[in-house]
């Protein structure tokens, strides 16, 4: 029994039905936990919703066209965000894609289960029910790229050398092709396993003559994340980034030339005795 201090008057405890003391409110914040637990969860799904809609979503690699970058069944994880904000992709950048169309005719695609569905909507795993392809971008909208056999692939004149082709493979032997000009808004991709790939060069007699829309890219591929043992990174070779690459680049010689020939004639005939001055 308790005193009331006031009134000097006992109380009665609080006691359980069989007359035991509860212990320090214990089962009451346990029945508060599961009440809690659902919202947990649907916080957590929606975050990863939000995570995979927005920011980065998983991908399997399907086939060996990538290889030795990737290999099949690897796991990587694309960047969603840059595209959001008016991103597009670069050269030398790995990506993945919808099939523009006509691309994976044929292919068989698997049929999951209930929980492959679901744990692949919230972006947990891989989607194995949608048509992606995943190459790598060679060329950008306004470039001029083209690959004569025996020789390199080259964008705006310029070759590339490309050690990430798959070893023994050379760049186009098995399908030359070019020159061509990038659409705006389009790129132009192959795999690194050139001939094992199924890329922009086999692609020319379908929709879109064998470039990709920007529209269609899903993000780019920046980390393999599983299997654990080839954790990587897939950074951009450094031979994109060789000056005289971009489209501009082509012309920019002969512009700089005519910029500086302007003054130049233009101070010969405003000189004295110089053609145009007058007597």
């Amino acid at each position: 029994m308790a005193v009331d201090a006031r009134s000097g008057h006992e109380e009665p405890e609080d006691t359980d039905p069989d007359g035991a003391r509860p212990q320090g409110g214990g089962a009451r914040g346990h029945r508060s936990f599961w009440k809690e637990l659902p919202l947990l969860i649907g916080i957590a799904l929606v975050l990863a919703l939000l995570i995979k809609t927005f920011l980065v979503q998983a991908f399997s690699i399907p086939s060996d066209s990538m290889q030795d970058t990737l290999q099949r069944g690897d796991r990587v994880l694309v960047d969603k965000l840059t595209p959001w904000f008016g991103g597009e992709p670069e050269r030398g950048e790995v990506v993945v894609f919808h099939d523009p169309g006509g691309w994976l005719d044929g292919e068989p695609t698997p049929e999951p289960n209930v929980v492959q569905k679901f744990l692949s909507f919230i972006g947990l795993m891989p989607s194995s029910e949608e048509k992606d392809l995943i190459k790598r971008t060679i060329a950008v909208g306004g470039d001029t790229v083209e690959c004569r056999k025996g020789g390199p692939v080259r964008v705006n004149g310029t070759a590339l050398d490309e050690p990430y082709i798959y070893p023994g493979d050379t760049p186009c032997d098995d399908m030359p092709f070019g020159p061509f000009k990038v659409p705006d808004g389009k790129i132009w991709v192959m795999g690194d396993h050139r001939q094992n790939s199924q890329d922009s060069r086999y692609n020319q007699q379908l929709a879109h003559d064998g470039f990709v829309p920007v529209d269609d890219v899903v993000g780019r591929a920046v980390v393999v994340a599983w299997p654990v043992d080839r954790w990587a990174t897939l950074p951009v070779a450094d031979t994109f980034e060789q000056p005289g690459l971009g489209a501009a680049a082509a012309v920019a010689p002969g512009a700089i030339g005519l910029a500086g020939a302007v003054p130049i004639v233009l101070w010969r005939r405003r000189r004295p005795g110089g053609p145009g001055s007058r007597p």
